[in-house]
């Protein structure tokens, strides 16, 4: 478990933000531009601690151009840093952060809080229009366009073979020493009346490009390029296929992440740390 040092106090974030412009959530070397070092960097603008960086922990490492709306983060702060600043942290991070990033609340996590492996959900939408005109400019950066006609029916249909707990390999992007088991708790597509096609996947955790592949399967689809039995087959293979393409990011936003009871947060932070396999349902690795 990631214990609080003696001193300090665990501090909740809650944000959102446009992924446009960023090169995803963790800093990165060669001074590219990311969520994790915007607020860090502001953070210590206005603690006045140009020379500590307090590090971020947070619930989903989002990709490049991927958007949050319900992202969840946690810094440890030192007691005194926090008691001197706590009641106008908030609005001095609002006037120092770019405006394509937001906190909307800062608060002292319960005990045993861990925004990562205390969490025991992600929600994501991915929004696509199949208009034949193309995408709302003002929802271009928001909604990819697929320009052949889509059955949302056939892409629900193939949507339940991938529900449960599976190893999810032939959907992500392999990373050394990380399982690719998880449980999709759901996978749905609605089609508003402005003709917009909403997928909500939700999911205990995600390994490294699975969203965006499952959309990428349901695609094809719901174009008629593939038989709704096709992404199934695809999982019970187990292994990368090159007709599953991986959607562009910006379609792809974090809505919600959901925590247990704050009496079972502890549980949760420990359990998930433990290397998850298909034989044993208790515990996951979370990413």
């Amino acid at each position: 478990m990631s214990e609080v040092k003696p001193g300090h106090v665990r501090i909740r974030l809650d944000l959102s933000y446009d992924g446009g412009g960023f090169h995803g959530w963790a800093k990165q070397a060669g001074g590219k531009r990311t969520v994790q070092g915007e607020i860090e960097d502001a953070l210590r603008t206005v603690t006045r601690t140009k020379d500590t960086t307090y590090e971020l922990t947070v619930a989903g490492r989002t990709d490049a151009g991927v958007h949050a709306r319900g992202q969840v983060a946690h810094v440890d702060l030192p007691a005194e840093l926090w008691a001197e600043h706590r009641e106008k942290l908030l609005k001095r991070l609002a006037g120092r952060l770019s405006k394509d990033v937001r906190i909307w609340r800062l608060s002292e996590a319960p005990e045993g809080f861990d925004a990562r492996f205390s969490a025991i959900w992600r929600r994501y939408a991915y929004r696509v229009t199949d208009n034949p005109g193309g995408v709302d400019p003002l929802l271009r950066n928001h909604v990819l366009w697929h320009d052949w006609p889509l059955d949302v029916d056939a892409m629900n249909e193939a949507a339940r073979a991938l529900l449960g707990e599976h190893d999810f390999a032939a959907y992500c992007k392999k990373r050394e020493g990380a399982t690719t088991i998880r449980t999709l708790q759901e996978l749905s597509l609605v089609r508003g009346e402005d003709g917009i096609i909403s997928a909500t996947v939700r999911a205990d955790a995600f390994c490294h490009n699975m969203v965006r592949s499952l959309i990428g399967a349901l695609l094809f689809v719901g174009d008629g390029h593939r038989g709704p039995e096709w992404p199934g087959k695809v999982l019970a293979a187990g292994v990368r296929d090159s007709a599953v393409h991986v959607v562009r990011p910006h379609g792809l936003t974090l809505e919600e992440v959901g925590y247990p009871a704050d009496e079972l947060l502890a549980a949760r932070n420990k359990e998930a740390r433990n290397k998850r396999t298909l034989s044993r349902s208790s515990g996951c690795e979370t990413c």
